[in-house]
């Protein structure tokens, strides 16, 4: 059966205070929207329609970024849910097979638990996700008799028995999508927000014969966002799980709750990570790695046996072969580093290649930037760049070469050639001493002048 995704992203989020969309608030590294995305794709749509209405243009930005294929509906007027979902009927009104509504501010529905919504369905004409609340406040009522749902209450139109009722809605809906346009046209506006409801069609459903339910999801998954307080707490929450899966797949964090994960990190079994590390958005880490503490990665691929840090920094284009050693204070980016290169402190490697046990020095800095473009500098397989040499792209060391400390090369260095860069070195017997004693004069006039 084939599925359309319908995510809802177009309110405005006055808590927030913000000019961003809310939906475009990041949680580790990613927009909600994207986490929203993300978990519908286990159902495999072939249609995806974002229903955008404040700042659409981001909006429609940061969904064709994730997919481009994706469609995106507009919603001029916030009138409910019901509305809402409505816009994406003229994108879907050809689709034959089901359609399920996701929140771009609700982004951890698990994909298993779509999958659960998707058996259900084919017992059921709509399908509603709901969650035991331990505190209900004032969430939607579920209204069940057995499996069977009779109907969804809002908090402001609910009775006293109503309100006494714990299983609450998520507002994920699953349904065929002709009948979930279908129900959603009889929708009316007749309660305290004057608003188009998508809870309404359960009510509107079982009047027309057709069947609904209900399956029970863990509360962290429905967590909505709607000020920065509760953005800290899906950071947290989304935190939490990161660091008990990566722990269940075998990797070992010394010190969990100093580890941050970005939405899309990978990291290999065997792997060590040292406390305060943190993984930015593109980062895959493969087996029997060590992250080392106060190191911060992004947009970088480190290869089995690799070591990094501690204080090392790898920016985007980062690739790292097996057992390459980065230590502290470097910064790799942009860069790819042979078999068992090192580069062991305080260097730069940027917009380069180098080759395989090449060793690269303290003080190291590839000058890739001219002020107006990027050049890239080549280091051979075994090479030995001396400490604080300045490598002036676009430039080559050969294999085998190696630089003299102190050295700036400006030309290509043959292979294992020595390259001496520097100049002479000139002592003036004595000449230090004057100097301290012409100094400390002029500091004791001047301290005597101040007083």
């Amino acid at each position: 059966m084939s599925v359309a995704l319908i995510v809802l992203a177009a309110g405005k989020g006055t808590r927030m205070n913000s000019d961003l969309p809310k939906v475009l608030h990041q949680i580790a590294g990613a927009p909600m929207l994207h986490h929203a995305l993300r978990a519908g794709q286990l159902l495999e749509p072939d249609r995806t329609v974002v229903v955008a209405g404040h700042g659409a243009e981001a909006v429609t930005a940061a969904t064709q970024d994730y997919d481009d294929e994706a469609q995106v509906a507009l919603q001029t007027e916030q009138l409910g849910t019901a509305h809402a979902v409505a816009q994406a009927a003229p994108l879907l009104g050809d689709h034959a097979g089901d359609a399920v509504v996701l929140y771009g501010d609700t982004p951890f529905i698990l994909p298993e638990t779509l999958s659960r919504m998707a058996e259900a369905r084919a017992e059921h004409d709509v399908v509603i996700l709901g969650f035991e609340a331990a505190d209900p406040g004032r969430y939607g009522r579920l209204v069940m008799s057995g499996d069977r749902l009779d109907r969804i209450v809002e908090f402001k139109d609910a009775n006293d028995a109503e309100r006494a009722i714990t299983f609450c809605n998520s507002g994920v809906v699953m349904a065929k999508t002709e009948t979930l346009f279908s129900l959603i046209e009889a929708v009316g506006n007749d309660n305290a927000s004057g608003e188009y409801y998508l809870t309404d069609i359960v009510e509107v459903a079982r009047a027309r014969g057709l069947s609904a339910t209900a399956i029970a999801c863990d509360e962290a998954e429905t967590l909505g966002v709607n000020s920065r307080a509760d953005l800290a707490s899906a950071e947290a929450v989304f935190q939490a799980r990161m660091r008990q899966i990566a722990m269940e797949d075998g990797v070992t964090l010394a010190a969990p709750e100093t580890v941050y994960f970005a939405y899309d990190t990978v990291i290999g079994r065997d792997t060590v990570v040292e406390p305060n590390v943190v993984f930015g958005p593109g980062v895959t880490v493969e087996s029997g790695a060590r992250i080392r503490a106060f190191s911060h990665l992004e947009g970088c691929h480190v290869s089995r046996g690799g070591i990094i840090g501690p204080y090392a920094r790898l920016r985007p284009g980062t690739e790292l072969a097996e057992d390459v050693r980065i230590g502290n204070f470097v910064e790799i980016k942009n860069a790819t580093l042979d078999e068992g290169a090192k580069v062991n402190h305080l260097s730069y490697i940027g917009d380069a290649s180098v080759g395989e046990h090449a060793n690269i020095g303290a003080g190291t800095v590839t000058c890739n930037y001219d002020g107006v473009m990027k050049h890239r500098t080549e280091i051979g397989k075994r090479a030995f760049i001396g400490s604080d040499t300045m490598l002036v792209a676009p430039v080559r060391v050969g294999d085998g070469a190696m630089t003299a400390s102190g050295s700036v090369i400006t030309r290509d260095v043959e292979d294992d050639a020595l390259a001496l860069a520097r100049a002479d070195q000139v002592v003036k017997p004595g000449l230090a001493k004057k100097m301290f004693e012409i100094l400390r004069s002029k500091k004791k006039k001047r301290d005597e002048g101040a007083a």
